[in-house]
């Protein structure tokens, strides 16, 4: 089956509604597909609930609302909360781990990135859902990275091409050195500070 099912969610201002028209531009205009996209908005635009549902199909999408949400794209606990029920027993999380917590049914994926530091780093916290794109983009490979990078510098304002390009490959990387193998990596378990601390004088015993 070709359909594939997609929601993002976050806050007004987040820039999800750009998210998912670069998504369905990579997939429709880039890669020759199709993609329908639905927005929802709270009753204020920024700082509310707010939604945008993609249906992306290598034939003509017939039905442009979603029957069986595959991926969900998460920059908000209360997005994320509002549309974690319509999710696929076996589908996919993608979102911003300092802001989500995930509570993922057995068969579920999760994937969590720091959006929102990273682009911090880079210098302007505005592109985090491009690098979220980015992140997005390497755990899906919907299509080629040529293709996501063309589609960024297609749709972003003139004049922030470059920006939006770093943001996305930081995304990118990101996944690539936290789930290269499609599997989180683990951080090395630290030591109980009593037992350095018995190992500290078991040395230091040996050294008389």
């Amino acid at each position: 089956m070709s359909r594939k099912e997609i929601r993002i969610t976050g806050f007004g201002g987040q820039g999800v509604v750009l998210c998912g028209h670069i998504i369905g531009h990579a997939y429709s205009i880039d890669a020759g597909h199709e993609a329908t996209m639905i927005q929802s908005f709270g009753p204020e635009a920024r700082g509310s609930a707010c939604s945008t549902s993609l249906v992306l199909d290598e034939t003509e999408v017939l039905y442009p609302y979603l029957q069986d949400l595959q991926i969900l794209l998460a920059m908000s606990q209360d997005g994320y909360e509002q549309s974690k029920d319509l999710l696929n027993p076996k589908g996919i999380v993608v979102y911003e781990s300092d802001l989500v917590e995930p509570d993922l049914k057995k068969g579920q994926k999760g994937f969590g990135v720091t959006s929102t530091r990273i682009a911090e780093e880079i210098g302007r916290v505005i592109v985090q859902n491009i690098v979220m794109l980015g992140f997005f983009a390497a755990v899906t490979k919907l299509v080629s990275k040529e293709l996501w990078e063309n589609s960024v510098k297609n749709s972003v304002p003139a004049g922030t091409e470059e920006l939006n390009l770093k943001a996305f490959h930081s995304g990118w990387d990101y996944f690539e050195e936290h789930y290269g193998d499609g599997t989180p990596k683990k951080e090395p378990a630290e030591e109980p500070a009593g037992e350095k601390v018995e190992e500290e004088a078991v040395a230091t015993e040996k050294s008389e």
